[in-house]
């Protein structure tokens, strides 16, 4: 009998660690997310979905989702994008493609802190790189477009304090920040592809470039883009540190950008309203938990090399 049970003493301590770092957590903030608990607060009362109604029925939620989903619309399609075009362009320079490689790279390691000063001296209305870039254009064609002869004759605006403009401009420095991990990733994708097909497809008459992708290259990178299409969205729902770093109280002129993570840690952290960001989390979860499988259906039935 103790033999039928020795695993247990080799997974034991693997499911006692992630029940207590996983799932305990978890089922806490479900919890609370049924209370209006607060750090301090002498009495904890039972609100039952009041915090879960809030979060779908009040202004300042609904345009939450609305910049969250805006920021992930573009952020994650633009940046797949851009990861697979970079990762081809450096897979087929050699040796050279090495300096691209780090060269996209860099914004995936550049530190949060530094990367937001120099987004913010590049983007001010005056002394910014952006709106000089923009200003020599002034007098061209360009000025055919009626928002740039606008912005000629007007200035170009504040990017990060227009509420127009403030999460479109996250969503720009989100783009720039992400697509050099993705190309990462592809690059993997790639050297997992077997030569042999290209040659096959040679001889089948894929000559040009596009054909070699298109029959070869894409199919294969099936999977990669699955799992990379997946984790982009996951991460671009998870944006904080940018907005907390432009924006430290109010998600943006207007709340503009006020994204998710950011409302999550305003009414748990800033304001010690744990119930309702407890709640907000429990959404969140479930944004991820749907996305999670929604990869693991097309793994299993939708891709094959």
């Amino acid at each position: 009998m103790p033999g039928r049970y020795a695993h247990l003493w080799f997974i034991g301590p693997a499911l006692v660690l992630m029940l207590a770092i996983l799932v305990l957590p978890i089922l806490v903030a479900f919890g609370l997310s049924f209370t209006d608990y607060g750090l301090g607060n002498g009495q904890t009362d039972f609100v039952g979905l009041d915090n879960y109604t809030a979060i779908f029925h009040k202004r300042s939620f609904a345009k939450m989702f609305g910049a969250t989903f805006r920021y992930v619309l573009v952020v994650a399609p633009v940046s797949v994008a851009l990861g697979l075009g970079a990762a081809l362009m450096v897979n087929s320079l050699g040796r050279i493609g090495e300096i691209y490689k780090t060269i996209y790279f860099l914004p995936v390691m550049a530190a949060l802190i530094a990367m937001a000063i120099v987004w913010e001296l590049a983007l001010h209305p005056e002394l910014g790189v952006v709106n000089r870039l923009l200003a020599t254009g002034c007098g061209s064609p360009l000025e055919l477009w009626p928002w740039y002869a606008q912005g000629c004759t007007d200035g170009f605006p504040f990017w990060l304090n227009d509420k127009r403009y403030a999460i479109w401009t996250v969503a720009f420095i989100g783009v720039w920040q992400a697509f050099g991990f993705n190309m990462v990733l592809y690059l993997a994708g790639l050297t997992s592809v077997p030569r042999d097909l290209y040659h096959a497809a040679e001889m089948d008459g894929a000559m040009s470039s596009w054909e070699r992708f298109r029959l070869v290259t894409w199919p294969a990178l099936g999977p990669t883009t699955v799992f990379v299409v997946t984790i982009t969205l996951i991460r671009s729902f998870q944006v904080f540190d940018t907005v907390e770093a432009f924006y430290p109280t109010g998600g943006g002129p207007s709340k503009s950008a006020y994204v998710m993570m950011f409302a999550i840690y305003e009414k748990g952290i800033q304001q010690n309203l744990l119930g309702l960001g407890a709640a907000l989390t429990m959404v969140f979860l479930g944004f991820v938990m749907i996305l999670t499988l929604a990869q693991r259906w097309l793994v299993e039935r939708r891709v094959h090399y």
